[in-house]
């Protein structure tokens, strides 16, 4: 369960990101009302809000269309009854998780990475999320100030990079970022750090100077894997947060998932692959839907998912196009669809 405030937030005198954080809307029918929406409350389950609450930053608010009930941005974090529906196949750890953990906080599936469960905290809470159930308060890397997270690390000269996950590992304060890679600094094995982070497009804010100080001087090349699923989700702060991120030399990369009712369109992905390359960032994944509980609403058929994919193909140049993969628990790597579909075919 993701925490309800992080810790940075009892700070006494916040950042300008953090006090854009503070002031994200909670509230179901907040939101619709802000959105001239109210008569979509019949539709918000509770239950599910209680069991994952919601959480926009306004600036993501503002990017959506008033008086749209199908806005693809409202889509991805609006508590619907939907979540409530029992669907076979639909699990609490969709991914297998819990049995990759070799330490507090530390996954490692596949060969030559290990992934750090920074912290449990979201600017945003994805309706999808496929750690929506992942137990947080008992197994975050940050805990004890890292220290089995980095000795495990430091014990595996196969480990090359690091990724740090969540949660959203951006929503630490600088200097908790700078405790854990100060740690890793004399670790001779390690060779690159990746980030995979949502605040980079949902709260663009969190791109400033003490960030880029932290990154510029990191030892080691750094990817930086943001999550859009929209082009919508792009704006001019998005914009600016991006070349901030481009101009000290981080790779940027975009991973989406495909979700119906949001992106299931040739031209919605296209769109979004597009409008990420005006910002600077490269197509990088798109997901099929990893099959959590709750979030069978969201699910894109594979045979209808792979003629997407291959209508995007045929219609962007290669470099644009992401590839479209599932993640099997116990697979060496993220798995191609289409071979998915040709072993089931056998």
């Amino acid at each position: 369960m993701i925490p309800a405030a992080p810790p940075f937030l009892q700070h006494p005198t916040p950042s300008r990101w953090q006090a854009a954080w503070r002031q994200a809307v909670r509230d179901p029918r907040e939101l619709l009302n802000l959105l001239d929406l109210p008569d979509l409350a019949a539709h918000i389950s509770d239950a599910a809000a209680q069991q994952f609450p919601l959480r926009v930053p306004r600036g993501f608010v503002a990017r959506m269309r008033k008086g749209d009930p199908s806005d693809p941005l409202l889509r991805q974090v609006l508590p619907v009854l939907e979540e409530d529906r029992i669907v076979p196949g639909f699990e609490l750890d969709a991914v297998g998780d819990h049995a990759a953990r070799s330490g507090h906080g530390v996954i490692q599936k596949y060969n030559g990475r290990a992934l750090l469960i920074a912290t449990g905290s979201c600017a945003v809470n994805c309706r999808y999320c496929f750690r929506r159930y992942y137990p947080y308060a008992e197994d975050t890397a940050a805990a004890a100030g890292w220290r089995e997270a980095v000795e495990v690390i430091r014990h595996d000269a196969s480990i090359h990079e690091v990724i740090l996950s969540g949660g959203d590992p951006l929503s630490l304060a600088d200097h908790k970022l700078a405790e854990l890679t100060d740690a890793l600094r004399d670790i001779p094995h390690l060779r690159r750090l990746r980030i995979h982070s949502r605040l980079p497009i949902v709260l663009p804010e969190r791109v400033d100077e003490g960030l880029l100080a932290w990154l510029r001087g990191l030892p080691w090349p750094t990817v930086l894997v943001v999550h859009a699923n929209h082009a919508n989700e792009f704006d001019p702060s998005v914009d600016a947060a991006i070349a901030a991120l481009r101009a000290i030399n981080v790779t940027v990369l975009n991973q989406a998932v495909l979700l119906r009712g949001v992106n299931d369109s040739v031209d919605a992905l296209a769109n979004l692959c597009e409008r990420g390359l005006q910002a600077g960032v490269l197509p990088y994944y798109l997901h099929q839907l990893d099959r959590v509980a709750g979030t069978a609403h969201f699910e894109v058929e594979d045979a209808r998912a792979l003629a997407l994919h291959t209508a995007l193909s045929a219609r962007l140049s290669g470099y644009l196009v992401p590839r479209l993969v599932r993640e099997i628990p116990g697979q060496p790597g993220k798995t191609p669809l289409a071979q998915t579909i040709a072993r089931r075919a056998e």
